[in-house]
């Protein structure tokens, strides 16, 4: 008899663990809170090791093709004098791919075409009613009515109701002391000084997408729930960065006001005692929601997927699980730290510890561009569980 799954939320990763228990053989459906997929949302960096989520998904070469692809990312000071900068020819030799930008609509459109039609009910919400065990199925209320789930992954997000019910006892989420900014500009008309800018407390990533387009986002250390007086989140920006490079200030003007999204930074600092209970997998933002200092958000999410669908083949429901809090949790607490240890560097706002910070950078962007590629083996360097595809190991070309 063919498994039912049920899946919470159709961000990501949601799409994502979908597509591949749909490829496993499993039936599959997806419930979305909001009315559309049309996804809030801009730019999004695919690093390699997402890729290789992509391709075990059949999605990679396509996200490739929509990728926005730069030559050089640079890290500057506000001034605009450079500190260090890593060529993405260099990623490639590396890990096989480079860190690639796409918006974030392509890639829930590359995901969700891959999908039986009628999986993925929007304007659905669905909450987990029970999680199961090993001797009955999960329940999961959708639509006014409950159903039973040989499985129930939780990608809903943030705050997710199925880890609070199924966790009662975690503190949840905390604010990390920054909010971002996020816009796509459209074609400037003018090179872009791609790359990050690191400031007091503050930086702002610029990132050449398709179509001339580029992927704007800023981070600043701010109370929460703070907004613009007026609404104009681009006077913000330009209140806070006006300062800053004349390349990044050009850009900021060439922005729409309207356009511009900006959230606070809430992350799971403490990690989860396991990402599973009962016949129920959290996944993504709901298992290790992470500031957003190494781009890895969305590609733990890809990862956990890929991972999750593995652990199901040949196994029952809830040893599967087991296996995948046990491959998962490690890696995600690890990147979830790394990335809070970035932010800590972003943060520091004294002028000897600034200078002291940029003198450091400096120094490492004078290493060998292979020993600072290889710097990041751990982070990019992942590849998934008994299912190598036919893309050469790291260090090896295309």
């Amino acid at each position: 008899m063919q498994q039912k799954a049920v899946v919470i939320g159709a961000g990501i990763g949601g799409l994502a663990a979908a597509l591949a228990l749909h490829l496993r053989g499993w039936q599959v459906a997806v419930h979305e809170r909001a009315a559309s997929l049309d996804p809030v949302g801009s730019g999004l960096g695919i690093a390699p090791n997402a890729l290789r989520a992509l391709d075990v998904l059949g999605a990679g070469d396509e996200v490739r093709a929509l990728a926005g692809l730069h030559g050089e990312a640079a890290l500057r000071r506000p001034s605009g004098r450079r500190l260090a900068a890593a060529g993405q020819e260099a990623i490639a030799r590396a890990y096989g791919d480079p860190v690639v930008a796409v918006h974030r609509a392509d890639l829930v459109a590359a995901l969700h075409r891959r999908l039986p039609p009628g999986t993925v009910r929007t304007g659905s919400p669905a909450a987990l009613a029970d999680p199961g065990d090993a001797r009955r199925p999960a329940r999961v209320t959708a639509g006014g009515t409950e159903g039973e789930a040989d499985l129930v992954v939780a990608a809903d997000g943030l705050r997710s109701a199925a880890r609070a019910l199924l966790l009662p006892g975690h503190p949840g989420p905390r604010y990390s002391g920054f909010t971002t900014w996020r816009t796509v500009v459209p074609d400037p008309g003018r090179p872009v000084p791609a790359g990050e800018t690191w400031g007091r407390g503050a930086l702002t990533g610029v990132i050449p997408l398709t179509g001339g387009r580029v992927y704007l986002y800023a981070a600043a250390l701010t109370p929460p729930g703070g907004r613009a007086a007026d609404g104009d989140e681009r006077a913000e920006l330009l209140r806070r960065y006006g300062g800053w490079h004349r390349g990044l200030v050009d850009l900021l003007h060439s922005a729409d006001p309207a356009a511009v999204l900006r959230h606070d930074v809430w992350e799971l600092a403490d990690p989860l005692p396991a990402l599973h209970g009962g016949r129920v997998a959290l996944l993504g933002d709901a298992a290790h929601a992470m500031t957003p200092f190494q781009g890895q958000g969305a590609c733990q999410a890809l990862e956990d997927a890929v991972v999750l669908a593995h652990a199901l083949a040949g196994a029952d429901v809830t040893g599967a699980l087991a296996a995948y809090t046990a491959a998962r949790l490690p890696r995600t607490t690890a990147v979830t730290a790394g990335s809070r240890r970035v932010g800590r560097l972003v943060g520091l706002r004294a002028a000897p510890a600034v200078a002291l910070r940029d003198t450091l950078l400096a120094a490492a962007g004078r290493l060998p561009e292979r020993t600072a590629v290889r710097a990041a083996a751990s982070l990019l360097d992942w590849r998934p569980p008994a299912e190598r595809t036919a893309r050469p190991a790291a260090g090896q070309p295309r």
